[in-house]
């Protein structure tokens, strides 16, 4: 064998990797599921991961809702920063791979919704205001749960 067919051979594997990794990362791993969502299918300690982290968002809007109730931006913007980007950087790449696209991108959107809240709240934006961007957040977490269901893989299997 040339070495010229083995660069070939190994260019075209390499492209072939490469196309399947892009096609898992946009795609993720997922199924339609009987309700009308896609189904993401996780293991067991992923898909806990993921609903830890959802717990944490709901735990940040009580928070925020609950410094804006008392008037305390301090409040408001801790309860958002532990929601914010940072709290997405813990994520696996791993289970990156496994997440559709679409949810990740949700995801990003609601975590710099909750880091915009927490800026606005150390600006000294109104009450009304950081509660109209609290609703448009909601909005996000609505539309996800909408779309998607975290099933555990091994239970299709079965």
């Amino acid at each position: 064998m040339s070495y010229r067919t083995l660069a070939f051979a190994s260019l075209g594997l390499w492209l072939g990797t490469a196309a399947v990794a892009g096609f898992l990362f946009l795609h993720g791993q997922t199924e339609p599921a009987v309700d009308g969502r896609q189904a993401i299918l996780l293991s067991d300690s992923e898909r806990n991961l993921v609903l830890t982290e959802m717990r944490g968002m709901l735990e940040s809007v009580q928070g925020v809702t609950e410094g804006i109730a008392r008037r305390d931006m301090k409040r408001v913007a801790a309860a958002g920063r532990v929601s914010g980007m940072a709290s997405a950087q813990q994520v696996p790449v791993s289970l990156m791979v496994k997440l559709p696209q679409a949810f990740k991108q949700m995801g990003q959107v609601t975590h710099r919704g909750f880091d915009e809240i927490a800026l606005r709240a150390e600006s000294g934006e109104p009450e009304e205001m950081l509660l109209e961007r609290l609703g448009e957040q909601l909005k996000n977490c609505i539309a996800c749960h909408a779309v998607f269901r975290l099933t555990e893989a091994e239970k299709i299997a079965r």
